[in-house]
């Protein structure tokens, strides 16, 4: 469909195109960046960067401009109206029928992980999980993964200043702890909670990714702790769940 330049907003379209600019490889950007990689001049591109500050989508020291998680809002709204999780769900009915456990895909809300698709293999936990369940976010393993993908002091405000409340003999509570876990999955890609949400769970987690590299999600198994180490269970299951990241990957576009 072809629309009429006299129905386009021009500084919508320049707010937009500077925002594109930022990506995992140039996350930090100066003015004079941002106009080179837009195309826009240096006074439009300092005007677009400037209203993005002020209305709390960037960040500005002085000299560079980052983009803040206030941005995912955008992203957020967008997946409310695309069917992510009929997307995703016969990747889990597919992973949950390979492997013979559950599998489950969340999004981040506030402290806390919201359930969106679940392919059910056996109960491994006291309470029904289903879409629309929630979790703490700090001691589950999609909650670390989804933490990862946030700024650090984002991620830090989000656990707040603890202690978190101990669910198990085995749940970090010191929010430090938690960080210190946040940074290991953010350097590993993969996050592994044994024990921490429930006694007998254990549960591995990846990021799903679009195929610019944003987590929008993350998709998890659910195990029976059976006494074997936490690393042999990660070196049997990691491989088929990031499989299913590569796949939604290519879907994410």
């Amino acid at each position: 469909m072809t629309i009429p330049e006299r129905d386009l907003m021009g500084g919508l379209a320049k707010g937009l195109s500077v925002i594109e600019t930022f990506s995992p490889d140039h996350p930090r950007q100066s003015i004079s960046e941002v106009a080179a990689a837009s195309g826009l001049d240096r006074a439009t591109a300092r005007r677009c960067l400037l209203t993005l500050a002020h209305l709390g989508y960037a960040d500005y020291d002085g000299k560079y401009f980052t983009l803040t998680p206030r941005v995912l809002r955008l992203g957020t709204a967008c997946l409310a109206t695309m069917p992510l999780p009929q997307l995703v769900q016969p990747l889990l009915d597919q992973l949950s029928e390979t492997i013979g456990e559950s599998s489950s895909v969340s999004i981040l809300d506030g402290d806390e992980i919201v359930y969106v698709a679940r392919a059910a293999q056996r109960k491994v936990m006291s309470i029904a999980l289903m879409p629309g369940s929630r979790l703490p976010a700090y001691c589950t393993s999609m909650g670390r993964v989804l933490l990862a993908a946030l700024p650090e002091a984002e991620a830090r405000e989000r656990l707040g200043a603890g202690p978190l409340p101990r669910r198990t003999p085995h749940t970090l509570t010191d929010p430090e702890a938690v960080l210190a876990e946040i940074a290991r999955v953010r350097a590993n890609g993969y996050a592994a909670i044994d024990q921490e949400v429930e006694m007998g769970l254990r549960s591995i987690a990846v990021p799903l990714m679009t195929a610019r590299r944003v987590t929008v999600a993350a998709v998890n198994l659910g195990l029976p702790a059976r006494g074997e180490p936490i690393e042999a269970i990660i070196e049997r299951y990691l491989p088929a769940l990031q499989e299913v990241g590569r796949k939604m990957r290519e879907i994410l576009r």
